[in-house]
């Protein structure tokens, strides 16, 4: 967004209309204007089909969309657009004093739809994050864009233009004061400061002494050392520095500012990445966390962003177990280079519906060949939760009482090993003595 928005006509809980002039959504709670949007959206999408080719996708965002998971509270909002066959699109908002800002805008897409990826040859949903732009926007101002503005991510492709969007509506309808992109801004020429001319002509002064030229014949006398310089200490490596054990955070989600909370996460979080050949790690800092999601009957989704990365985790229920089945993370790394990483097809930190997941050791957990997990007194629920309080925990292998009997397992491997060569050695001797007794 930045100029990374886009415009969708949302009823709560029900359709959005196509405009003339894009879609405009209206989301509202308790009756009255919360959050208002209208935009022009196009995407392209490169995928895979059948014989390794690569096929490009290109569609608008539809006519009819619906809005589940959509929300409007006094310091987060979330815009959430669904459409087709299991796609959609989203912003979140945070409010700061008397501005807000948009931290995360998201895309997930469903390959198996073939209306709009025919002959895919993967089945599973995708999605790509990007961080915007959109900034310092007042309180009770609409955020405008009229130029258009490609976001290109992985192989996504987003085009936005026509882009007008309220968060935190207060007074319940929308603002007639914008706050423009710089895009829209009018470009100002620089100021030229004019040359000033003096006219005053000076009396030419005329020299007639002229310097003897100087010439240094003296050459100076090579100088030969033969002294061998001592060797040098070879110096010792700099280690890298070990992190700190990151601090546990305490998240949690509620359906509105009356509610108790509905999905409730507890963990210190770090991640280990590779950008090109450099391997990387970074620590998620808790008090630095901006926290946003929404809970569902079957999925429910955790956003948690800093300035420096952002996650989204998504949770699916079968109404028996729980799992985490998505992650979605983004780092602004030092070189400048933003490092994305997805995968959709995940089943961590599964448990009993109305249980709780915990893990107090340090849990490692690969979710790329490029993107490592590591969580630290880890305690999640995503779903059935209680007077916003976690249920019994179904507790991982490393944490439970039986964790101790693999070392046991492996000794006891180990020593009938040890008898069983024990054995076949005296054997043999055995039978080595009795071949002598023969003879």
């Amino acid at each position: 967004m930045s100029r990374r928005a886009a415009s969708v006509l949302f009823l709560a809980f029900g359709l959005v209309f196509q405009l003339s002039c894009g879609t405009e959504v209206k989301f509202l709670k308790e009756g009255k204007l919360c959050l208002y949007a209208n935009l022009t959206l196009n995407f392209s999408v490169f995928y895979e089909v059948a014989e390794n080719k690569i096929e490009t996708a290109v569609f608008k965002l539809p006519d009819e969309v619906t809005t589940e998971g959509s929300e409007c509270q006094a310091t987060t909002s979330m815009l959430k657009i669904h459409f087709g066959k299991g796609h959609s699109w989203s912003v979140n908002f945070t409010a700061s004093g008397k501005d807000y800002r948009a931290d995360l805008v998201t895309f997930s897409y469903n390959l198996s739809d073939s209306t709009f990826f025919p002959n895919s040859v993967s089945n599973e949903t995708a999605s790509v994050t990007v961080k915007p732009e959109i900034t310092n926007v007042g309180v009770d101002t609409c955020y405008s864009c009229n130029s258009k503005d490609l976001i290109q991510i992985d192989s996504v492709n987003m085009t936005l233009w026509n882009v007008l969007i309220q968060a935190f509506i207060t007074s319940g309808s929308k603002s007639e004061n914008v706050t423009s992109c710089a895009a829209d801004l009018p470009t100002v020429s620089p100021t030229t400061v004019p040359t000033t001319t003096n006219t005053t002509t000076a009396a030419p002064v005329t020299n007639t002494t002229t310097a003897a030229p100087v010439t240094n014949t003296t050459t100076a006398a090579p100088v030969t050392n033969t002294t061998t310089p001592a060797p040098q200490p070879t110096p010792t490596p700099t280690p890298t520095p070990t992190l700190p054990t990151p601090t546990t955070g305490k998240y949690s989600i509620k359906p509105d500012e009356n509610s108790t909370a509905c999905l409730l996460v507890n963990f210190g979080l770090r991640i280990g990445f590779k950008q090109g050949e450099k391997y990387q790690e970074m620590n998620l800092e808790s008090n630095e966390t901006r926290v946003t999601g929404w809970c569902g009957v079957n999925s429910s989704e955790l956003l948690l962003a800093s300035d420096s990365m952002t996650f989204r985790f998504s949770f699916t229920s079968d109404m028996k177990k729980f799992r985490l089945h998505a992650l979605n993370v983004t780092v602004n790394t030092s070189s400048g280079v933003a490092f994305s990483q997805v995968n959709a097809s995940l089943a961590l930190w599964e448990a009993t519906v109305g249980s709780s997941y915990m893990c107090n050791k340090e849990l490692n957990q690969t979710i790329t060949d490029q993107l490592s997990l590591f969580t630290f007194d880890l305690q999640v629920q995503p779903f059935a939760v209680k007077k916003g309080l976690f249920s019994t925990a179904e507790e991982c292998f490393l944490d439970s009482d039986l964790s101790f009997l693999v070392p046991i397992a492996v000794g006891v491997a180990l020593s009938f090993l040890i008898i069983l060569v024990l054995i076949s050695y005296l054997i043999g001797r055995r039978k080595s003595r009795t071949g002598y007794q023969s003879v």
